[in-house]
């Protein structure tokens, strides 16, 4: 031991500089090499230092110069790992519609349908005589071509991110999960309202009135203006926001392209001097294939948008909102991504000639009960369904709106004795809105059918959608009233690398069959739902 017997200053030295240089041969040129110099130098420091002892502290008169709180940030993070997707996504018709990975797909999905038969005679009769026989059938049928549209969304990822995440979260997973969901909600946008072949046109010039005798919108000459929306245009227009027509999106590739937000063209305008006191209304024909309506007031030539509608009339009675979008942002029909899109449910319904049942109300009509008790419109949709192609929808999807205006004709002081008579049956909620409307026209005795809200659905519409057909039409080949038909059904791009950043793409490359449009039945131009 070095402190059983005094060493001398050379010897001393000799031990601090073989403890930091090691045994082996020196080398002046390492750092922190300790020179015979250097070491004597920090030999002298202790001594110094042992000479000046350190003064006692009389605690109980020295005052406490720190203390350490809370706020001092002293403390356990206590981080829980992941982080929380608290974000929904909510997908009901995606997944209830069947997908279907084709294994040669081309270029387009084609198929053929025998859409009647037609026999021979009389209809409904088919005696024939002892040893006679009878004339040939005829068939109606009809091709279809759809071509596949892609559907794409992207995020990305930096060395840092990624390696300063390690312990709390794979972040290359869940980028390519959040991205995976992100394009869920955007098929459900498509599969609902996603429009290729439907324009919209452009609406008449409203007509304006004036009523009513209690509105505090002023004394003025006010002009209107009025804007269709497709149910996509619905969803990317707000009164804060405005309405949106195109969209330029630069790619992560550095391309660009142009998408159309689902907006028409707007009207011309129409006048309506007002008195204190009075409403100002304004209507305008039903628009085809709109399914809201955007509507623009003001002094003419400075109309501002001030109200979207899922009907055709609006009524201001309040002072106009300041700083809204000007109608002469509206300048171009941008209602439809011809070259991109498919056709959603709502647009196959709505086109011309599909054979979906298709209920456009007149202007200011809502719902309303029948003799029954049933919802007159849903009734009637029910009863036409069935006795056009013998089947029934399984769900009804409304917006929130429009459950809520569902639940008040099903439930009032005036039908709510008739709930227990099986002929109005419901299910009704303790909040008072109902789960399902029973269906009586059906080959089965009646069925349920489901009433839903549709996060896209735009008020003023009531969608019905058999999700399945009965046993009499699946006896053959048919798989299913639509399917989504895959070139490339939702798979993953890891994109080469150029820079220290990753990037993640979820694609795909499909489109919605509707094989049997007469499964769809529409009721829109509903005021108050």
């Amino acid at each position: 031991m070095y402190n059983s017997v005094p060493l001398p200053r050379d010897s001393v030295i000799d031990v601090v500089c073989d403890a930091i240089n090691g045994m082996g041969p020196p080398d002046p040129h390492r750092r922190g090499f300790m020179t015979r110099e250097r070491a004597a130098a920090t030999l002298d420091a202790f001594k110094q230092a042992g000479k000046r002892p350190i003064a006692p502290i009389d605690l109980a008169e020295a005052p406490l110069r720190k203390n350490v709180t809370m706020a001092a940030g002293l403390a356990y993070y206590d981080l829980r790992a992941p982080a929380l997707n608290i974000f929904p996504t909510v997908t009901p018709i995606r997944n209830s519609v069947r997908r279907i990975q084709t294994q040669f797909p081309g270029d387009a999905y084609y198929f053929k349908t025998v859409n009647s038969t037609t026999g021979s005679g009389p209809a409904a009769i088919g005696w024939v005589p002892e040893g006679r026989r009878a004339a040939s059938m005829s068939y109606s049928t009809s091709s279809t071509t759809l071509n596949f549209a892609t559907l794409g969304e992207e995020d990305s990822v930096t060395e840092e991110a990624l390696i300063a995440a390690d312990g709390f979260e794979d972040e290359a997973a869940l980028i390519q999960l959040r991205t995976m969901l992100r394009l869920f909600a955007k098929q459900e946008m498509a599969l609902l309202g996603g429009n290729r072949s439907l324009p919209i046109g452009v609406p008449t010039a409203p007509t304006v009135t004036a009523t009513g005798s209690l509105g505090t919108l002023g004394t003025a000459t006010y002009s209107v203006i009025v804007v269709g929306l497709t149910a996509e245009g619905y969803a990317n227009s707000s009164l804060a926001g405005g309405v949106s027509q195109a969209l330029n999106i630069t790619g992560n590739d550095g391309q660009t392209f142009v998408l159309n937000m689902g907006s028409g063209n707007k009207s011309l305008n129409a006048t309506q001097s007002l008195t204190s006191g009075q409403n100002l209304t304004a209507t305008t024909p039903v628009l085809p294939g709109a399914s809201a309506y955007a509507w623009y007031v003001g002094a003419a030539g400075a109309e501002t948008l001030q109200a979207i509608t899922g009907a055709n009339s609006a009524t201001f009675s309040a002072p106009l909102t300041a700083g809204a979008q000007s109608a002469s942002a509206i300048t171009a029909n941008c209602s439809t991504n011809t070259a991109l899109a498919y056709d959603g449910l709502l647009t196959w319904g709505l086109k011309s000639g599909s054979g979906a049942y298709v209920n456009t109300l007149a202007s200011g009509a809502g719902l309303t009960v029948g003799n029954d008790g049933a919802i007159a419109e849903v009734d009637n949709m029910f009863k036409t369904m069935w006795l056009s192609n013998f089947l029934s929808p399984t769900v009804l999807y409304a917006s929130t709106s429009g459950v809520r205006a569902m639940a008040n004709i099903a439930v009032t002081s005036s039908t709510a004795p008739l709930l227990g008579d099986a002929s109005v049956d419901v299910s009704v909620t303790p909040q008072g809105v109902i789960a399902w409307l029973f269906n009586p026209y059906n080959a089965d005795g009646g069925c349920k059918v489901k009433v839903a809200a549709h996060p896209y659905m735009p008020p003023g519409t009531v969608l019905g959608w058999a999700e399945r057909l009965p046993i009499w039409y699946t006896t053959n080949a048919l798989p299913s009233p639509a399917i989504v038909s895959a070139r490339m059904d939702t798979y993953m791009e890891v994109w080469p690398r150029v820079q220290r950043t990753i990037y993640f793409g979820v694609y795909s490359q499909e489109v919605l069959a509707v094989h049997t449009p007469f499964a769809i039945g529409i009721i829109n131009n509903i005021t108050g739902a």
